[in-house]
């Protein structure tokens, strides 16, 4: 993987939670689901409803087969893999490519 940048390590992650990291000034929220295939997906942190850096914080789930994140300020859900809000399509948040790759976890430009 040509081009990535570490993030962190495995061990750094939270099992079904979400931690947040700092990429050239950017947040970015790492959620570790090790159930699901891929099992790291990431998002912007900042919380476009309710304009804070909080995703990372939110709750982890389900909705209609779809893996979402709900923000812990006014409880909108957001995609974890195309990053759109399911309550408002006017609102989304930037997804990352990531992977685990021998124990760190890597933004793959």
């Amino acid at each position: 993987m040509n081009n990535s940048v570490i993030l962190c390590q495995q061990a750094d992650l939270i099992p079904n939670s979400g931690i947040c990291v700092q990429v050239q000034g950017e947040q970015i929220a790492l959620f570790y689901l090790p159930q699901e295939n891929p099992q790291v997906y990431a998002i912007g942190n900042w919380d476009p409803i309710g304009k804070a850096n909080v995703l990372s914080r939110g709750i982890v789930g389900d909705l209609n087969t779809r893996l979402v994140v709900a923000s812990p300020l006014y409880k909108q859900h957001f995609d974890l893999v195309n990053g759109e809000c399911l309550e408002d399509a006017d609102f989304c948040v930037p997804i990352y490519a990531v992977a685990i790759v021998a124990d760190q976890v890597l933004l793959t430009q």
